[in-house]
């Protein structure tokens, strides 16, 4: 069975919303939009490309997959945007009426878990989900999530979408960790199931 993978920035409070850009997810009058972008380091690009390497299908909820679309889907010849767009992406949405937008797309619109279940069985590589905080919550407490690749920031918004939904307990196991010269934990994580 393929794993699922979260792959998320997060801060120390357990905030995941908008880590990419100001405007990148406002929702709740969201102020903190970018705060990754102090902290960069080449490792945490190579964490990434390590886990996309090893996955051959993205899935994202509707806004993640609308605000990569947008940014990933004009770009040609350029390295990272032609990887984004040649992998598969399935995207859970129940107001969507169509995934071509962004190209290699697919839609699931009803019975989210079912469907995310046959997907895991399907021959193939990992599943990698990003962003999508509604989604990930589904995921977390339907146990479909089979690691956690995290990038915890040392940093607390005080509010914002969180990785965890409240009075979700989930027990993990820490399988990698290291720190990144700019105060960056690199931490993967299993369910303890």
């Amino acid at each position: 069975m393929r794993k699922l993978i979260v792959a998320q920035f997060i801060t120390l409070d357990g905030v995941i919303q908008a880590p990419g850009g100001a405007d990148e997810d406002v929702d709740f009058g969201f102020a903190h939009g970018g705060w990754t972008i102090p902290y960069w380091h080449d490792d945490i690009g190579q964490h990434f490309f390590q886990s996309f390497s090893e996955a051959d299908t993205l899935l994202l909820g509707r806004k993640t997959w609308q605000i990569h679309g947008g940014a990933f889907e004009p770009m040609v010849n350029d390295p990272f945007g032609d990887a984004m767009n040649a992998i598969r992406k399935v995207v859970v949405s129940t107001s969507l009426k169509s995934a071509a937008a962004w190209r290699n797309s697919t839609l699931i619109s009803g019975d989210v878990v079912g469907e995310i279940r046959r997907l895991k069985e399907q021959p193939g590589k990992n599943i990698l989900l990003d962003g999508s905080s509604v989604l990930v919550h589904a995921l977390i407490a339907n146990d479909l999530v089979d690691e956690y690749v995290l990038h915890v920031y040392p940093l607390v918004l005080g509010g914002g979408k969180r990785l965890f939904a409240d009075g979700m307990r989930v027990n993990l196991k820490l399988i990698e960790s290291a720190a990144l010269p700019t105060g960056v934990l690199y931490q993967r994580y299993e369910p303890v199931r």
